[in-house]
């Protein structure tokens, strides 16, 4: 990322590390969402609006093999990342078009720590939103037969998944000609979710989106924390998993990297 290094401090006139930018960044990123109630409503409580409808709606149609709201509690945790991301774009699109990047170029501030204040606020976010939903899980009678381990395990895939959506939505941020158009290209990240094992097993689907539903990121995420909170088998489900969130993050990294340096030139 030393790309997105600004010129004066590559010309070594920044005084304060780096950590200490991107954690400034990131506190900046959480004020500016706290100032979003709709936003913040949006990301926070939609997902459990969501569990709540498919449970309480659609649940007593729906045949897993298992208790319906142990079955998608897992998948609504990994639907919280796409909710969380969407705003990361939206906030990486504003900064790109209102001006403040010339201003933090001229106070000799990264441009990754930028990007990267972003992400960690994504995080905050993110964490925040699965403990609401896993909150809300347990009082409708979510009930996970995991070990230390596997909370351990399950919580590190889900970080992963985070980690990369959201390095992908600051990419997308960078893209995207205004807020609204990054608010709109995040759609596809939110489309994922559903097109998995979220909500209803794979093999109920037809042939075309079957085949979809196996080949992409969300699944062996979902897959992989279904297994590992219920203590079911999860085969190679977990490797898969952070096989495609160290791929999206090394690639969203790069892109972010070039596309920063080409705004900023």
């Amino acid at each position: 990322m030393s790309e997105l290094i600004a010129p004066g401090a590559a010309a070594g006139l920044t005084a304060r590390p780096a950590a200490a930018e991107w954690q400034i960044m990131a506190g900046r990123s959480l004020r500016l969402t706290s100032r979003k109630l709709d936003a913040l409503v949006t990301s926070l409580l939609l997902p459990v609006l969501l569990m709540l409808m498919f449970v309480y709606l659609f649940g007593g149609a729906i045949h897993t093999g298992t208790a319906y709201h142990d079955y998608v509690v897992p998948g609504v945790l990994v639907l919280c990342a796409g909710f969380g991301a969407a705003l990361t774009a939206v906030q990486v699109s504003e900064d790109m078009t209102g001006g403040i990047i010339d201003r933090f170029r001229s106070m000799d501030i990264s441009g990754a720590a930028v990007l990267s204040g972003h992400v960690a606020a994504s995080l905050v976010r993110n964490a925040i939103s699965t403990v609401l939903v896993l909150g809300v899980g347990f009082l409708i009678g979510f009930r996970p037969d995991a070990g230390p381990q596997d909370w351990i395990a399950a919580a590190g895939i889900l970080l992963a998944f985070i980690l990369a959506f959201s390095w992908l939505s600051a990419a997308i941020g960078l893209v995207a000609g205004s807020p609204e158009a990054a608010n709109g290209f995040t759609f596809l990240l939110l489309f994922l979710p559903y097109a998995s094992s979220a909500f209803v097993p794979i093999g109920t689907m037809p042939a075309v989106i079957r085949g979809f539903a196996h080949h992409q990121p969300a699944t062996p995420v979902i897959d992989s924390v279904r297994g590992l909170l219920m203590g079911t088998p999860v085969g190679d489900s977990p490797w898969i998993a952070l096989a495609w969130c160290g791929g999206i993050t090394a690639v969203s990294i790069a892109v972010s990297g070039v596309l920063f340096r080409r705004h900023a030139s």
